[in-house]
C-alpha cells in the first residue's frame, strides 16, 4: 500500500495569532502545529515574538517547516510585509488562516467607545487587511484557502459576560467570509469561516471557575470539553484539496450547540 502524503504537501501558509496567549495551546498555535504537520511551510504571525517562537519550537520537534514573523495586523504595512515575507521565504502563497481575536468587557451602553474600535480593529478590519495583500498573490498561483475565525457569538447571545463589541465583529466576519467567497470565487480563492463554540484554550483558562467550565461542557448536546485542537483539525480539512468545492460556509465546531435551545437542555443543565 502506498504511503499517505501529508495533506498540504508543498503548500505555504500565514496564521496570524500563532502564539498562545498564556500557559497552554490557543488555536493558533494548534492550527499551525498542525499545517506544519501536514506538510504545509507555515509563517507564523504574532505581535508578541516569544509566544510564536514557542509554536516554532513545536512544530520543528517534529521536523516541521516554519519560520516566525512579528507584525501587527490591524497595519496595511504590517499585512503586506507579512505576506511578503511568506514569498520571500517559501516562494508561494496558498492558504491565510484569520486567527487573530480580542474581548473587552460591555454592552451598548457601557462599553467604551476606544475599547469598541480596538474590538473592530483587531477582530474585523485586520481579516480585510491581512486578505487585500494576500488574494493578489494567491491569484497570481493556483488560488488558494482563507479561513476566517468567527464564533458562536456572532450568530447567538450566550457569552458568560457582556460583550458587545466581540459578537458585533465576530457577525461582522461572517458577512466578510461570504461576501470575499462570492466575490473571488472565479479566481479559485475559496473563503470559509470556522464558528467555535464553548473552547476551553488560554484565553479563557484564567478567567473562570471549575463550576463555569463544567456548564460551558454540559451545554451543547455532545456534552464534551472543545479545545484547540478541534478547531485545528477542522483548519486543515479547509486549508486542504479535500475542500477543494467548499467555499462561502461557516462551519460550527461548538459540540451542537448552535443546533439546540435553552430549553432542549434545560434538564441535563440542572
Amino acid at each position: 500500500m502506498a504511503e499517505k502524503r501529508p495533506r498540504l504537501e508543498g503548500k505555504v501558509a500565514i496564521v496570524t495569532g500563532a502564539g498562545s496567549s498564556g500557559p497552554g495551546v490557543g488555536t493558533g498555535k494548534a492550527i499551525s502545529i498542525l499545517l506544519a504537520k501536514e506538510g504545509g511551510r507555515v509563517l507564523l504571525v504574532d505581535n508578541e515574538t516569544a509566544r510564536a517562537r514557542e509554536t516554532l519550537a513545536s512544530i520543528e520537534e517534529e521536523d516541521g517547516v516554519a519560520s516566525v514573523f512579528e507584525g501587527d495586523v490591524t497595519s496595511s504595512a504590517d499585512c503586506l510585509r507579512m505576506v511578503e515575507a511568506a514569498i520571500d521565504r517559501y516562494g508561494r502563497l496558498d492558504i491565510l488562516v484569520n486567527n487573530v481575536g480580542i474581548v473587552v468587557k460591555g454592552n451598548v451602553v457601557t462599553v467604551d467607545e476606544d475599547d469598541w474600535q480596538r474590538v473592530m480593529d483587531v477582530n474585523l478590519k485586520s481579516m480585510v487587511l491581512t486578505s487585500k495583500h494576500a488574494v493578489p498573490r494567491m491569484i497570481e498561483g493556483e488560488g488558494g484557502s482563507i479561513i476566517n475565525m468567527s464564533s458562536f457569538l456572532g450568530l447567538r447571545s450566550g457569552s458568560a459576560f457582556e460583550s458587545a463589541p466581540y459578537s458585533a465583529s465576530k457577525g461582522g466576519i461572517l458577512a466578510l467570509t461570504t461576501t470575499m467567497a462570492v466575490e473571488h470565487g472565479r479566481d479559485n480563492v475559496r473563503v470559509n469561516a470556522i464558528v467555535p463554540g464553548y473552547l476551553y484554550t488560554p484565553m479563557v483558562a484564567g478567567s473562570m471557575t471549575e463550576e463555569q467550565r463544567d456548564l460551558r461542557r454540559r451545554a451543547a448536546p455532545l456534552g464534551t470539553e472543545g479545545t484547540a485542537w478541534d478547531v485545528a483539525w477542522a483548519t486543515v480539512f479547509l486549508a486542504s484539496d479535500e475542500a477543494r468545492w467548499i467555499t462561502g460556509v461557516a462551519l460550527p465546531v461548538d459540540a451542537g450547540l448552535l443546533a439546540t435551545s435553552p430549553l432542549a437542555m434545560l434538564d441535563l443543565l440542572r
